[in-house]
């Protein structure tokens, strides 16, 4: 008897209601987020922003194992991921989407850089290839010496 082959999986979270505007997530590891407000009041994380934060930590993830398999770790990494979400009708959705990737460190080569952040965009990462159904994503990079100011 052949085996099968496995080709999707589900992934769970839950989300509970804290009685306010807070709404915190859990995964089954029991890890959570607060979305929404805190009960003070004082804003929280938006589920729009979340979106992004989720596109900015993938996009990461990939960028860094590639760079470590190629022996170009960076002293210091930062993404910034803005969304252009439409304000006129509901759903207000993502319509494009900008990525901006810092790294800081001596002897980056530009070429591994470049060759990193392509094949997580064009091949690794899942939730940018999920947010490009709703539009573009483009991107740049900076390679800065250590201690160097973002522009």
């Amino acid at each position: 008897m052949a085996e099968e082959t496995v080709t999707h999986v589900w992934k769970e979270i839950s989300t509970t209601w804290d009685g306010s505007e807070g709404y915190l997530a859990e995964n089954k590891a029991g890890e959570t987020v607060l979305i929404g407000k805190y009960k003070d009041g004082e804003p929280g994380i938006g589920p729009m922003e979340m979106l992004l934060m989720s596109l900015a930590s993938c996009t990461a993830m990939d960028v860094i194992d590639i760079l470590k398999k190629k022996r170009q770790v960076p002293s210091a990494f930062k993404i910034k991921v803005l969304g252009n979400q439409r304000t006129d009708v509901y759903p207000k959705v993502y319509t494009e989407f900008f990525i901006e990737y810092f790294l800081w460190g001596e002897g980056l080569k530009a070429r591994d850089v470049e060759e990193a952040i392509r094949l997580s965009e064009e091949k690794y990462c899942s939730v940018g290839a999920t947010l490009a159904k709703a539009g573009p994503i483009r991107s740049t990079y900076h390679i800065l010496k250590p201690g160097e100011k973002m522009e």
